[in-house]
């Protein structure tokens, strides 16, 4: 069985629609089947229902009402609830439940709450993972069909990204083909891994460009990349996938264990692959280990299989969050670095509203490669949006300090986010929450 969870935390992809007209409904939760052997997790809450649920745990003290919206995220796994539920269990400062109510999916099944009996039923690439959202989204919108006129958005992180745009097609298709009704208003994509090599093939230059990098280091970097490149342009992707695992290796052992979310930090004993028992191991689950395992930590945990499972009531007994992580990281290896930069231009040339937004200081998915597999697209009015000059963007209408840059043409945004590495939100709450508004025709 595959079941997905939609629960009240901020993932690597969420869709959200403004005005919502229940907002204050109380925490809604619930499974739906997918299969006979797998099943996705969903959860729905207006922004004062979330607030009120997370003050009821003792993560909230603010009392203050919020105005509403709604979003949808499909989380990847790797999303942490902490930026919506503070560790130190402080009033939230930058939740986007000021501006939105959010619909929260685990998917691909077997991240967070959802889960297979089966693992035969595990997602194995995009057009299952956005199918399944298909499935969930149908369910939803013909059970609260207050929802079907509100604006309804997808923002995305990381791997994220690459399934928000294939659900974004997807849900785009069925919205034409009259199979579900929403007012589908764009998407956003974050740090997203849309194309792979174009961030593998940045990283040395990157590196390099900020001191974090000498010659042979570069040298070192730059001929796993072209590794890389090699076996994407024969359609290797499995073995493209380890090669990925092995550059980053690479880099960890010259630039000293540099944070591959945040250039400025390095990675932590718990983070570093050679400080694991699974560095022996194959090199899948290696990578799990870097990338899944260390946002999973005891506390992230018992917050989620404590009262978070309990508030949600719906959980089984036996299912345990982030339990099967592992096992979706393993099971897309294949798709992992695939590509999708023709979805993108598929979802510009339909006039679907597009946003690119990136990290300054993120490195797994650098600025500069974001950059790259833009300029590879087809989109007729590429051109006129090169020529255009960014507009600089403050948070503070006192102060004279930048937080982002931005350029936008017609269907089409790019955000510099400065100061902010892979997890854009956390480092920049403020700045995020005010491009969220921008997207969202909220400011």
């Amino acid at each position: 069985m595959r079941q997905h969870l939609v629960e009240p935390r901020p993932a690597s992809s969420f869709l959200c629609s403004h005005r919502c007209p229940r907002a204050s409904d109380p925490l809604w939760a619930g499974i739906i089947d997918r299969s006979s052997t797998s099943g996705l997790c969903s959860a729905r809450a207006g922004a004062q229902g979330i607030r009120q649920t997370l003050q009821e745990l003792g993560y909230v003290s603010s009392t203050r009402c919020l105005c509403s919206t709604s979003m949808l995220v499909p989380s990847d796994g790797r999303s942490d609830p902490c930026s919506l539920v503070p560790p130190a269990l402080l009033p939230i400062a930058h939740t986007c439940l000021q501006w939105a109510s959010l619909l929260f999916v685990d998917n691909p099944v077997g991240t967070g709450f959802s889960y297979v009996n089966t693992t035969d039923a595990y997602a194995k690439d995009l057009d299952t993972v956005a199918s399944d959202m298909m499935v969930l989204l149908k369910s939803f919108f013909d059970c609260h069909k207050e929802f079907q006129t509100v604006p309804f958005y997808i923002f995305s992180e990381s791997y994220g990204g690459k399934m928000a745009a294939g659900i974004s097609l997807e849900l785009h298709k069925a919205i034409q083909q009259g199979t579900i009704k929403c007012n589908f208003s764009g998407v956003a994509l974050g740090d997203s891994w849309i194309s792979p090599v174009d961030s593998v093939l940045s990283w040395g230059p990157y590196l390099y460009s900020v001191s974090l990098l000498d010659n042979k280091g570069l040298a070192e970097v730059s001929d796993i990349a072209e590794q890389v490149l090699n076996a994407v342009n024969k359609g290797f992707y499995k073995e493209a996938t380890q090669l990925w695992g092995k550059a980053e290796m690479i880099i960890e052992k010259n630039t000293d264990g540099v944070n591959f979310y945040n250039i400025l930090t390095k990675s932590t004993p718990d983070t570093s692959m050679e400080s694991s028992l699974e560095f022996f191991r194959s090199p899948l689950v290696r990578l799990c280990q870097r990338h899944v395992r260390h946002l999973q930590g005891d506390a992230l945990s018992q917050l989620m299989n404590g009262p978070i499972k309990k508030k949600l009531k719906i959980i089984p007994d036996d299912v345990s969050w982030g339990a099967q992580s592992s096992s979706v990281f393993i099971s897309m290896e294949e798709d992992f670095m695939k590509p999708v930069i023709d979805i993108v231009d598929t979802l510009l040339e339909l006039g679907v509203n597009v946003t690119v937004y990136n990290g300054q200081l993120d490195l797994i998915v650098d600025t500069i490669g974001q950059e790259s597999w833009v300029q590879k697209l087809k989109w007729p009015q590429l051109s006129r949006f090169n020529q255009l000059k960014w507009k600089a963007l403050y948070t503070n209408p006192k102060s004279s300090e930048t937080s982002a840059f931005v350029k936008s043409y017609e269907n089409l945004a790019f955000y510099w986010i400065l100061k902010a590495g892979h997890m854009v939100p956390a480092d920049q709450g403020d700045m995020a929450l005010k491009m969220m508004r921008l997207v969202t025709q909220q400011e």
